[in-house]
């Protein structure tokens, strides 16, 4: 898997994804801290409506931006996206009310919701063969989930030496160091053609999406993949306090038992992918992820609901939520490269990470409104129904005829494109 970091310029890529994950994670961390500085109790309130405020920016802005930046030069939209960020997160060290908060987030959010589909189209340009791609998925999937385990711990420490604003500061050097990695890549892809009205550049991502078979069955099985972060983000703490696995003082040793155990599964996952994916189709392989989320689901809601719910099961069930979730989402990129036109790629990973990103309007929710009402057993199960009913839906519309206009498969498109929106790659 390493030996695709000796790509110089996916390796500067891969460097500037690591730093902006970090920054992003200490923000996280640093964003919490000033809600309880600034509101003391109220900081859960804070927090649950800045969550809300970073949803509704992926799902807005990304087909937004997308539209708006057709036939940019990518490398331009990355710096600028981490620009953004910088300055927004520097600017926090000054915050004092609750609303500067919100209006941050608002911000950020939307400059990665430009960065990450942008990053995302551009490396399949950069890494042409198929199999460096999927090391090159496993490893980004791997630098994710380290970094949700890592950056708390980091953060932790930081704050042992540095006053809690100087967090923003740390924020910011990662945003910078990212968009140091971006300039050393030398990249420069153009994100499409932009002779086609807005209005339709704006709806090509979903109309894709829409009218292609194999991009239907990832959006929909999208759902799954909410499905189990909702109830590892949410539901996990109200799960143990339920079974008494912890004290509801300070639930925090077995809360990071569970969550480092879902960590550790996705990143077994992302080790064993490259080899899995050369046995199993993709396709087979987020639909036994998909499985394998319903089956752990459901046996959590029946441990919850019969009372036997107990810490080693949390422990062992979130390991197999972790590797349900890396099957499910890592080899999806790799159908977006083989099934779409280099030139709509950008259009396409925007779409899409708008509307995976709209699954979680549905799954929170479940997993905190519902889970309130009946218990988040019955929560926890619904979402287990959810994945099965996503599992079905996805493979009846991946059999469906593609819709006319869809995206042609590169394989389709001449070898050497001389269209002036074909993708290009500095050296």
């Amino acid at each position: 898997m390493l030996s695709v970091l000796r790509d110089r310029r996916f390796a500067a890529l891969f460097g500037s994804q690591v730093a902006s994950l970090v920054g992003t994670g200490v923000l996280t961390v640093a964003l919490a801290l000033l809600a309880v500085r600034l509101e003391g109790d109220e900081a859960g309130r804070i927090l649950g409506i800045a969550l809300t405020i970073r949803i509704a920016a992926y799902v807005i802005v990304s087909p937004i931006a997308s539209a708006l930046l057709t036939g940019r030069s990518s490398r331009g939209i990355l710096l600028a996206a981490d620009a953004a960020r910088l300055v927004v997160a520097a600017g926090l060290v000054l915050a004092t009310e609750e609303w500067h908060i919100y209006l941050a987030i608002v911000l950020l959010q939307s400059a990665s919701a430009v960065f990450t589909p942008t990053y995302q189209a551009v490396i399949p340009v950069v890494l042409a063969d198929e199999g460096d791609y999927t090391a090159a998925q496993s490893l980004s999937r791997l630098a994710y989930d380290l970094e949700s385990l890592l950056s708390p711990v980091i953060a932790a420490l930081l704050v042992l030496v540095l006053p809690a604003p100087a967090l923003f500061a740390v924020t910011a050097t990662g945003f910078l160091l990212s968009g140091l990695g971006v300039l050393l890549s030398r990249i420069t892809v153009p994100a499409g053609g932009g002779a086609e009205p807005f209005r339709s550049r704006l709806t090509r991502g979903v109309r894709l999406l829409a009218g292609t078979p194999s991009l239907r069955f990832l959006a929909v099985l999208d759902a799954a993949t909410a499905a189990v972060f909702a109830t590892v983000l949410v539901s996990t703490v109200v799960l143990l306090l339920e079974a008494g696995a912890a004290d509801p003082a300070d639930p925090s040793a077995p809360l990071a038992v569970a969550l480092v155990l879902f960590g550790a599964g996705s990143i077994v996952v992302a080790l064993l992918l490259p080899r899995i994916l050369r046995r199993l189709t993709d396709r087979t392989a987020m639909a036994a992820g998909a499985v394998l989320a319903a089956l752990a689901l459901g046996a959590t809601a029946a441990l919850a609901l019969t009372g036997a719910l107990a810490l080693p099961g949390v422990a062992a069930l979130w390991f197999l939520l972790g590797a349900a979730s890396c099957a499910i989402s890592t080899p999806s990129a790799r159908i977006i490269r083989r099934d779409v036109a280099a030139a709509d790629r950008p259009a396409v990973f925007a779409a899409r990470f708008s509307t995976s990103h709209a699954w979680y309007l549905v799954t929170y929710p479940v997993a905190g409104l519902l889970g309130a009402a009946v218990g988040p057993g019955l929560a926890t199960a619904a979402l287990a129904l959810l994945c099965l009913l996503a599992l079905g839906a996805a493979l009846a519309l991946s059999m469906r005829r593609p819709v006319a206009g869809a995206s042609a498969p590169p394989s389709a498109a001449p070898a050497a494109p001389a269209s002036p929106a074909a993708p290009k790659v500095e050296g």
